[in-house]
C-alpha cells in the first residue's frame, strides 16, 4: 500500500497554490541558483524598463511590452514547474503533518524500576531517554525496544493496517514515532532528538525542503550557465556587427534573441524533474534521504539481493514425494499428512497442502485419541501416534537411527539427488518402516526470473547473497536466473564484495534490514533499508522502504533510470529546439542589412517583429507544456544504452527541431490574424 493517496498529475488545489508560489519564487536570491532563468529574469526587467521609458516618451511601446510580457511568463512558467512539483510533495506530507500531534509519554527516569514514571511531551524527550508505552498509546518518538514485546500498528507511516511485532533484541526492535501500540507494553529507548525523527525527515524529504542537487544536476547547471555566458557574449558581439552595417539592432530585439537561444526549457524544468523523481519514489513507499541516492540508482551496475524473502519466499515448502521400492506414492502422501497434522510450521502446512493439491489426500480432523510427538532439536523428528498406526517424519539420518533401519539404496539415491539440488529431504515412516521422503525446497518467487532478465537487458549484474552452503546457493541461483551468488555470506563478506566492485568503478545497490547489514548498506552506493529493520540499518542506508519489501530495490533502480532518462530527453529537446529559433530570429534581425539571409527564412514569417515575438511566445509556452512530462517522467523500457540513445535522438532530438518550426509558424499566423504583426 502507498503511504498517501497520490494526487492527480495536475490537481486543482495544487495548481492554485503553485501559481502563488511561482510569483514568490521570482525573488532574485532564489532564482540565482538557476542561472538560465535568472538571466531571463534580468532580461525581463531590462525590457520592461525600456517599454516603460518608451511609453513615457510617447514612442511606440507595444512591441517592447509584448516581448516583456512573454519574457516574464517564461520566468513564471519555469518557477511554476518547480512549484507544482513541490506542491505534489506538500500534498503528500499534509496528512503526515496532520497526524503528528504532541504526544504525552510516560518517561521512565530509571529503567530498572518501571513503576516510577513521569509525564513528558514528545518535544521534551531527548536521545537516550526511556519511555513506557502500553496498548492503546502512541509511541512518542523514534526508538528501540529494550524490554518487552508488542504488536504495533504502523499505518501512520507505512499505510499498511496490519500490525507488526516489535520486540527487544534482534532485527525487529526499531519503532517509529507516531505509531500505535496495539497490545502488551514495551520499554523504548529514544534514539532521535526532537525535529530529527524519521517522520520529521520524511515530511521534509516529501516536501522537497531538504532536497539537494545531485552531482549530475550540478554538472548540468554548470553546463547551462556556460551556455548562457557563451550566448551572452555572442549576442553582445552582434551589437558591433549591426553598428558596422549602419543599422544598430535594438536592445529589445537582442534581449529576445538571447533568451530564446539560451536553454531556458531545460533550465526551467530541471528542478521539477529532480523533485518529481523523489515524488515517484514516495509513491512506491520508498523514502530517499538524499537526491544523490535516487540518481545513483539510475546508474547502478551491480545489484545485491538477499535470497530469503527477496528471491525466494523464505519458507521451505513441499515440492515432491519420492518412494522406497514397493511403496505406493499415495501411501507416502497419506503418511506425510498424518505425520504433519499437528505441525503448524510453514513447512508442515505446506506438506499437507501439497498432498491435497497434487495427490488428493485430504487431511482428516485431529483425532481425539492422537498422541503428538513434537519436534525437538535433539530428535530432529516429529509425528503422531494413532490407534491405526504410528507416523513419523524428520531428518533422514535421525529417523533411520531412531527406527534402527537403513535406507534402501534406491531411496538413498533419490534423497541424495534432492540434497544435490539444494533442497532438504525429510524421511517419512509408518509403523517403524521408512516409506519414502519429502522434498522441501525454498520456492523461488514467480516472475523473479523475468525481472532479472529485464535487469540484464539494462546492463545490471544481479548477485544473490545467502548464508546457505554453495550447493544450495548454486541451485537457487540457477533457478532464479541471477548472474552470480555469494554463499555462506557473513557481514564482512558482503562489505568486501561491495568494496571490490566499487574499486573496479561499478556502482552497487543492496537491500538489508539487520544490524549485520548496516556496514554493507553504508558502503553501497544505494542502500535500501527496511522500515521493519533495526535502527542501525535504517540509519546506514540512504533509502528506507516503508513496505519492507526487498524486491522494491528493482523498482528503485527503474525509477532512478527514469529520472536520468527524463533529464537527458528534455535536455536533448531543449538544445535541439534552439535550432529552429535561429531560423526565426536571425533573418528577422539582419535581413534588411544582409538580404541574403532571406534564404534562411524557411518559415516565411510575416515580419521581423512577428518572428521575434512568435519565438519568444513559443519559448515560454513550451516550458509549461512540458511540465506534465517532467512530473510524470519519460516512459522507461529495459533496453540497452545504444537503443536508448537512438530513441532519444529520434523522438526528442528530431522532435525538438520540428516542434519549434511548427509552433512558431502557427503563432506567427495567429499574430498576423490578430493584427499584431
Amino acid at each position: 500500500m502507498t503511504m498517501t493517496t497520490a494526487p492527480a498529475l495536475l490537481d486543482g488545489p495544487i495548481i492554485r497554490a503553485a501559481v502563488w508560489d511561482a510569483f514568490k519564487k521570482l525573488n532574485p536570491p532564489h532564482l540565482i541558483r538557476n542561472p538560465v532563468i535568472f538571466v531571463t529574469e534580468v532580461v525581463s526587467i531590462l525590457v520592461t524598463l525600456l517599454a516603460i521609458r518608451d511609453a513615457a516618451l510617447g514612442q511606440a511601446w507595444g512591441f517592447q511590452a509584448g516581448v516583456a510580457l512573454w519574457l516574464w511568463l517564461t520566468v513564471l512558467f519555469a518557477t511554476f514547474a518547480e512549484a507544482v512539483a513541490e506542491g505534489r510533495g506538500k500534498a503528500r506530507a499534509a496528512s503526515l503533518r496532520a497526524s503528528r500531534g504532541e504526544t504525552v509519554a510516560r518517561w521512565v527516569p530509571n529503567p530498572a524500576d518501571l513503576a516510577i514514571t513521569a509525564p513528558r511531551t514528545a518535544s521534551e524527550l531527548r536521545r537516550g531517554d526511556h519511555v513506557l508505552v502500553a496498548a492503546g498509546e502512541i509511541i512518542p518518538s523514534d526508538g528501540e525496544v529494550v524490554q518487552g514485546i508488542a504488536s504495533v500498528n504502523e499505518s501512520a507511516v507505512t499505510g499498511e493496517s496490519a500490525p507488526v511485532i516489535r520486540e527487544a533484541g534482534g532485527d525487529r526492535s526499531a519503532v517509529t514515532g507516531g505509531t500505535l501500540v496495539v497490545s502488551d507494553r514495551i520499554l523504548v529507548r529514544i534514539t532521535a532528538e526532537p525535529g530529527s525523527t524519521f517522520l520529521d525527515r520524511m515530511i521534509a524529504m516529501v516536501e522537497g525542503a531538504s532536497r539537494q542537487k545531485t552531482p549530475n544536476e550540478i554538472a548540468l547547471d554548470i553546463l547551462l550557465a556556460g551556455m548562457a555566458i557563451v550566448f551572452l557574449i555572442a549576442v553582445a558581439t552582434l551589437v558591433g556587427f549591426s553598428a558596422y552595417s549602419g543599422a544598430a539592432a535594438s536592445v529589445v530585439v537582442l534581449s529576445a534573441l538571447l533568451v530564446t537561444l539560451i536553454p531556458t526549457t531545460i533550465g526551467g524544468l530541471l528542478s521539477a524533474i529532480g523533485i518529481a523523481g523523489m515524488d515517484r519514489l514516495v509513491r512506491f513507499n520508498v523514502l530517499a534521504t538524499s537526491g544523490r541516492a535516487v540518481e545513483a540508482a539510475g546508474d547502478v551496475d551491480v545489484l545485491l539481493l538477499d535470497k530469503t524473502g527477496t528471491i525466494t519466499f523464505g519458507n521451505r515448502a513441499a515440492a515432491s514425494f519420492i518412494v522406497a521400492p514397493g511403496v505406493n506414492i499415495q501411501e507416502v502422501a497419506e503418511a506425510a499428512v498424518l505425520a504433519s497434522l499437528a505441525d503448524e510450521t510453514p513447512e508442515g502446512r505446506s506438506i499437507v497442502a501439497f498432498a491435497r493439491d497434487k495427490h488428493g489426500v485430504v487431511a482428516p480432523p485431529m483425532p481425539a485419541e492422537a498422541r503428538l510427538v513434537p519436534f525437538t532439536a535433539q530428535t530432529r523428528l516429529s509425528g503422531m501416534d494413532l490407534p491405526q498406526g504410528s507416523y513419523r517424519k524428520g531428518a533422514v539420518d535421525s529417523l533411520a537411527a531412531a527406527l534402527k533401519q537403513a535406507v534402501t539404496p534406491a531411496l538413498a539415491a533419490g534423497i541424495d539427488r534432492i540434497a544435490r539440488a539444494g533442497a532438504t529431504p525429510l524421511a517419512v515412516a509408518k509403523d517403524g518402516r521408512i516409506l519414502g521422503a519429502i522434498e522441501l525446497k525454498d520456492i523461488v518467487k514467480p516472475g523473479i526470473r523475468e525481472r532479472f532478465l529485464e535487469l540484464r537487458r539494462m546492463g545490471i549484474r544481479t548477485v544473490m547473497v545467502t548464508g546457505d552452503n554453495r550447493l544450495t546457493a548454486a541451485a537457487i541461483a540457477a533457478e532464479a536466473g541471477v548472474d552470480d551468488f555469494l554463499a555462506e555470506a557473513k557481514p564482512q563478506d558482503k562489505l568486501d564484495y561491495i568494496r571490490a566492485q566499487q574499486s573496479e568503478g561499478r556502482l552497487v545497490a543492496m537491500a538489508g534490514d539487520g544490524t549485520n547489514d548496516a556496514p554493507a548498506l553504508a558502503q553501497a552506493d544505494v542502500g535500501l533499508a527496511m522500515q521493519t529493520g533495526t535502527q542501525a540499518a535504517r540509519e546506514a542506508g540512504n533509502m528506507v522502504d516503508l513496505d519492507s519489501d526487498p524486491t522494491k530495490l528493482i523498482e528503485v533502480v527503474e525509477i532512478g533510470k527514469q529520472l536520468l532518462i527524463t533529464r537527458g530527453a528534455l535536455t536533448t529537446f531543449s538544445i535541439a529546439n534552439d535550432v529552429a529559433k535561429y531560423f526565426a530570429i536571425l533573418p528577422a534581425i539582419f535581413v534588411a542589412q544582409y538580404p541574403g539571409l532571406m534564404a534562411l527564412n524557411v518559415m516565411h514569417l510575416t515580419s521581423p517583429q512577428s518572428a521575434i515575438l512568435s519565438a519568444v511566445i513559443f519559448n515560454a509556452l513550451i516550458i509549461v507544456s512540458l511540465v506534465p512530462l517532467a512530473l510524470r517522467g519519460v516512459s522507461y523500457a529495459p533496453v540497452g544504452a545504444a537503443s536508448l540513445l537512438r530513441r532519444n535522438l529520434l523522438i526528442y532530438g528530431v522532435g525538438g527541431i520540428v516542434a519549434p518550426f511548427v509552433g512558431i509558424k502557427i503563432i506567427d499566423v495567429i499574430l498576423t490574424l490578430l493584427g499584431v504583426a
